[in-house]
């Protein structure tokens, strides 16, 4: 005799139903986890963005304002920019940030680039000074400007010590020189983000393939060709990473100033944050304090973007 299995189509019909409505709890849990996180992202960050750009266009004083007055606050900005003799910091905030930022970029890139290829020669103790160089980049800013207005102040630090060892004639002021204050912000900031650049790099490094430098050294280049027409070439995705890195920490430096200079004699450290954060909570000028945030928003996303799109474009490729 020949037993025919037979199957309940409504047990089938459930057990289907069951599957299908755990798949898909199983495919939306990932969202339902990251919605609040998700939420609170657009309300807090892309929200306020959103509601700075808006009081920009107002004339907001000591409490945001709702009437709309067109480009004003811009055109106060602008003018005082283009001005031979500008009544605000705008015009010396707008020069700090070229001078710290194309001296603090291109150090960071030169030295980080110069100690990942010395660690990447497999020298003796490379262990110890890996880490020695990436500790800077653990402390916070205001720790590294307090450390260095301590090193850099002429009455406790490396002047004073100096002096104490019969070195007299050395002087070092420029923490208090309004003409080289802006210099101490880079020595500091390059300080504790070479190392940084450096893990970068080295990482860049250890990523290439032997056997090309092998095949290089066979056809007789030197180190010093090898580095510069193999290794540097292939080290240009790290350089356009650490360029956009060191870029948006530079336009957003606000506490290294606060804590290494206090702004400088006369606000003559000033960066453009820290224009934005005296006019907006100390000045009364909220409006002209968030058009300045805004074109620090325009100005790192003139890189980032950019830079985003043609790594969307690699990928698509």
């Amino acid at each position: 005799m020949t037993t025919v299995a037979t199957t309940d189509p409504v047990l089938t019909s459930k057990s289907s139903s069951r599957t299908s409505i755990r798949g898909r709890l199983q495919d939306a849990l990932p969202k339902i986890v990251l919605a609040p996180s998700f939420l609170i992202t657009v309300i807090f960050v892309y929200g306020f963005i959103v509601w700075t750009a808006y009081l920009s266009f107002t004339n907001s004083k000591t409490f945001p304002s709702y009437v709309l007055t067109g480009t004003r606050a811009y055109e106060r900005l602008w003018r005082w920019t283009f001005e031979s003799d500008p009544p605000s910091s705008w015009y010396t905030s707008i020069t700090n940030m070229g001078i710290f930022g194309f001296l603090y970029i291109f150090i960071c890139l030169g030295l980080g680039l110069l100690l990942a290829i010395l660690l990447d020669q497999k020298i003796r103790g490379e262990g110890i000074l890996r880490p020695i160089f990436l500790y800077p980049m653990a402390l916070s800013f205001i720790v590294t400007g307090v450390a260095w207005k301590w090193f850099l102040d002429p009455g406790l630090g490396l002047e004073q010590t100096l002096h104490q060892f019969g070195w007299t004639s050395f002087h070092f002021d420029w923490i208090k020189n309004k003409d080289f204050v802006i210099y101490t912000v880079v020595i500091a900031g390059v300080w504790q983000a070479s190392g940084f650049v450096m893990a970068m790099f080295l990482a860049g490094l250890r990523g290439i393939d032997g056997e090309i430098m092998k095949a290089a050294q066979i056809d007789g280049a030197s180190p010093f060709q090898m580095y510069r027409r193999i290794v540097i070439p292939m080290l240009r995705p790290i350089f356009l990473s650490a360029f956009i890195v060191l870029a948006h920490m530079a336009i957003k430096s606000y506490d290294l100033v606060v804590a290494l200079t206090s702004g400088g004699p006369g606000g003559s450290a000033w960066l453009p944050s820290n224009f934005m954060y005296e006019y907006t909570f100390k000045r009364n000028e909220m409006a002209v304090g968030s058009a300045s945030a805004i074109i620090m928003l325009m100005t790192i996303s003139a890189i980032i973007v950019p830079y985003l799109y043609s790594e969307l474009r690699e990928k698509a490729r």
